[in-house]
């Protein structure tokens, strides 16, 4: 099994910034796609960026990107989601995930609390 710790959440301001890292361990994680993930009170789980395992290939929701920055440090076994010019719509749970590249994503975090105040 992988497991998976999410820190670096936090209350901030509109237009601040905070940086989340997630911490994997029990398998190759070199080999995993990673993703983050959002929910928001009353709204489903939405992803919000996915890096590959080679680091060469990455993907951003519409509503982050140019805001936010994905990557990861293989050496370390973690990925880090750097977000910028921070909104109140950005508060929400923040998930780090794991995947086998083509597959579904597998294993979760417990999650990291986002506020962003107005």
């Amino acid at each position: 099994q992988v497991q998976l710790v999410e820190s670096g959440g936090g209350l901030v301001q509109a237009g601040g910034s905070l940086r989340l890292s997630c911490a994997a361990s029990g398998r190759t994680f070199s080999t995993y796609d990673m993703g983050w993930f959002r929910q928001a009170p009353g709204k489903e789980r939405d992803v919000i960026s996915i890096i590959t395992w080679t680091g060469t290939g990455t993907y951003y929701a519409d509503s982050v990107k140019g805001r936010f920055m994905i990557s990861r440090d293989n050496a370390k076994n973690t990925v880090y989601l750097q977000m910028n010019s921070l909104k109140p719509e950005d508060t929400a749970v923040y998930l780090c995930a794991a995947r086998q590249p083509g597959l579904q994503f597998q294993y979760w975090g417990q999650g990291t609390q986002v506020t962003v105040s107005s």
